[in-house]
């Protein structure tokens, strides 16, 4: 026993002389490692603003005091240094403004102030966007054979190209008067033709401007004093197209009835025509378009000063009809009481529908849906830089039913593209029903926001091919099991962010974040 105790003595003592070795022989702790040089900067991103603007960004770290930018052309050689910026952690990102159409360089080192070597560089390649000082194209400079084109006074330009289809390009030198005012007329051009206008800087071409346009068609003009119904259809009635003077239009409104081919377009985009009308297509009508009229539905009847609100902007009403192609364009279409385009009444086939850079507020959708084809067949329908606000409340959006089955083995195109959806369909309700064999629905670019909607649940209905979408208070176009058996955008490629509308409930949707300006997502109008 006592044996025992004295061998636990030992190795108590032992131990205790272990330990105490130890503990002679534990360093310091090192609460602050010293480098010889700053940390290189991390993740550097380039991204252009108004194209011609280099918003530069990086990772920031404790050890730099401030960084140093340089910016030069020659790809990551550095030879000739353009431009040279020292900014703080906290002025981050930095704006760099470049010239247009050009490649650069850009690099950033870390710079400390307490006793360390820079740090190594970061580098990164980008390249501006083409320079584009055009002003907006006003309605009133645009005519049938010129245009008057306007950029800031005193810029150094020197010449326009003219491009059409169909001829080679035309050189068209700039006066230095027309330079120093900041306008000029291009005469010569040929009626309803699509033109592009490029405008550069010598000596060294470069472009300063771009800019589209379609000249006015020849047609019949039209004033607010005169009845439409009357003057398309008994007045004029061998004439195609009506071009309408700004005004109200209250000699006639109502349904219009169109059976030939016709093009109604008002003269000044910027002042639309204002008109109360239903457009009923009947056979024969083939291709129309409407185009930079404001089309109201609800208003006051002159004769008898009650209310009045009609049913359907466009409706198509001929049962075994072919119909060719209807295409709105430009318009402000507002206070209607069922569908947008309404193509349920009979069994008839519409090649296209194009609604392109308008305007859609307030479609009630009274016992319809939004674009509502029942027993009917549209091969084709297109939507594009367009806003719909506070339109089908309770209903679908967009209705291809196929209820008549009478068109077998046909198949339905869908595609929106670059639109501003808001309160659309805000009862949980689907935005694409489509129920044609082999349907495409194709989504991109396009803001939703504000709404209980969804894609669809109809199981012929195809998954929609989304790209690069917003989804602002919009759970249902990309939540799994918002709805039983929904599909919701797979894509990957979406984002949720706030918009920051300047004003929704007044009907301004300017966007006010830029990374959706950026991105061009939903209608071009508000990223302006």
């Amino acid at each position: 026993m006592k044996n025992r105790i004295k061998n636990i003595g030992f190795i108590i003592g032992l131990f205790s002389l272990l330990f105490a070795a130890c503990e002679d022989k534990i360093d310091p702790i090192v609460e602050d490692i010293q480098f010889e040089r700053v940390f290189s900067p991390l993740e550097l991103t380039a991204q252009i603003r108004n194209q011609l603007t280099a918003e530069l960004n990086w990772q920031v770290k404790d050890d730099a005091t401030s960084y140093v930018v340089e910016i030069s052309q020659d790809s990551l050689e550095f030879n000739s240094i353009l431009h040279t910026v020292e900014v703080t952690p906290d002025e981050l990102p930095v704006s760099i403004l470049l010239e247009g159409d050009e490649q650069y360089s850009a690099r950033v080192k870390g710079v400390s102030d307490v006793g360390v070597d820079d740090s190594k560089w970061s580098a990164i390649v980008f390249r501006t966007d083409p320079e584009n000082i055009f002003n907006a194209l006003e309605g009133d400079k645009l005519g049938k054979t010129e245009v008057t084109l306007s950029w800031p006074a005193g810029s150094d330009v020197t010449h326009f190209i003219i491009s059409t289809s169909g001829a080679d390009d035309v050189r068209r030198d700039i006066t230095e008067a027309e330079a120093a005012a900041g306008a000029a007329t291009i005469t010569g051009l040929t009626f309803d033709t699509n033109y592009s206008v490029v405008m550069y800087n010598e000596p060294n071409p470069k472009q300063r401007g771009n800019i589209d346009f379609t000249t006015l068609p020849e047609g019949e003009t039209l004033t607010p004093d005169m009845n439409l119904e009357e003057a398309i259809n008994t007045t004029f009635a061998t004439q195609d197209v009506f071009l309408l003077e700004s005004g109200e239009y209250t000699a006639y409104t109502g349904k219009i009835v169109l059976n030939r081919p016709v093009k109604i377009k008002g003269l000044n985009p910027d002042d639309k025509p204002v008109v109360h009308i239903h457009f009923l297509l009947e056979d024969g009508v083939q291709d129309v378009e409407i185009a930079d009229l404001e089309m109201a539905g609800s208003f006051t009847d002159p004769e008898t000063s009650e209310p009045v609100i009609l049913d359907n902007p466009f409706q198509f009403n001929t049962a075994g009809a072919d119909f060719g192609s209807l295409r709105v364009i430009g318009c402000d279409i507002h206070d209607y009481r069922k569908a947008l385009i309404n193509g349920s009444s009979g069994a008839f086939t519409v090649a296209e529908v194009v609604v392109d850079n308008c305007l859609v507020t307030n479609i009630l959708t009274d016992g319809s849906d939004g674009i509502d084809f029942r027993s009917s067949y549209l091969a084709e329908l297109r939507l594009t830089n367009s806003t719909f606000n506070n339109m089908s409340p309770g209903r679908d959006f967009v209705r291809l039913d196929d209820s008549s089955d009478s068109f077998p083995g046909r198949v339905s195109n869908v595609l929106i593209d670059q639109c501003t959806f808001y309160g659309v369909s805000n009862t949980k309700d689907r935005i694409v029903y489509v129920r044609f064999v082999d349907n495409t629905i194709t989504v991109t670019n396009t803001l939703f926001a504000e709404t209980t909607a969804y894609y669809t649940n109809q199981s012929r209905t195809s998954q929609p091919e989304c790209s690069r979408n917003n989804y602002f208070n919009a759970p249902g176009f990309y939540t799994d099991g918002y709805n039983s058996g929904g599909l919701y955008d797979l894509s990957g490629n979406y984002t949720t962010e706030d918009p920051g509308f300047v004003d929704a409930a007044s009907g301004d949707f300017t966007v006010t974040n830029q990374n959706l300006i950026d991105f061009s997502v939903g209608d071009p109008r508000w990223r302006n």
